[in-house]
């Protein structure tokens, strides 16, 4: 079928049989359609209390969120793009493209995260220049990459960071022995959590925010 340019990978003939393919190119066979899965992708507003995993015996999990709305085959395939703490809110993306959430969890892409954080003391520029200089931590023996914060008030701060380390942001602001009374992510990279979702609702992202990462080729049909 291949010497016969009878097979199609992404509207393109394919010659090679060690040609690479996944789980979402579109496949046809003599003008048969094999093959044309298309990948989801979701934002979530996650509720505190709600943990950032698939199954969970103790707490409610972003996926329970989902199931009034995705058919079961879905969700089992749905991985979450940056985990948020359990009292941590805001905005979750959800995908089954390993290709897509690899970009933006990658180190190397440097996507920046931005949350809204509201302290239990008052703010003061002094964390400005300490966050932008980046925090030694000990346990980990690491520096942390510089953080822009800008304080909207006196015990609310914009957080933005390209890391992830455990309890970053918690650990930062303890340095300063300045509880975190809310947490909240706000955007990942361009793509803001949409502000007509309530709390625990979700929607698919548009084709703008799906590109705003970078080029995958996604092989979605028209």
């Amino acid at each position: 079928m291949l010497a016969q340019k009878r097979v199609l990978v992404d509207g393109k003939v394919a010659l090679d049989a060690s040609q690479v393919i996944n789980r979402f190119s579109v496949i046809r066979i003599d003008d048969q359609i094999v093959q044309a899965l298309k990948p989801t992708y979701l934002m979530l507003h996650k509720p505190v209390g709600v943990v950032s995993a698939t199954k969970d015996d103790k707490h409610q999990t972003v996926i329970d969120l989902l199931k009034p709305h995705y058919d079961e085959s879905l969700l089992q395939q749905l991985h979450i793009v940056g985990r948020l703490d359990l009292n941590t809110s805001g905005l979750v993306l959800l995908t089954d493209d390993s290709r897509w959430s690899s970009q933006i969890t990658s180190p190397s892409s440097k996507v920046t995260k931005l949350y809204r954080v509201t302290l239990a003391h008052k703010l003061s520029a002094d964390y400005i220049d300490t966050f932008a200089k980046g925090m030694y931590f000990d346990y980990e023996g690491i520096t942390t990459k510089p953080a822009k914060l800008d304080i909207v008030s006196d015990h609310v701060a914009l957080v933005s960071l390209t890391e992830g380390r455990y309890h970053q942001i918690k650990r930062m602001f303890g340095r300063f022995r300045n509880p975190i009374v809310k947490l909240h992510r706000l955007a990942v990279g361009t793509v803001q959590l949409d502000e007509s979702l309530s709390v625990g609702q979700c929607r698919k992202l548009t084709s703008e925010e799906i590109d705003s990462f970078g080029d995958i080729e996604r092989n979605t049909e028209k």
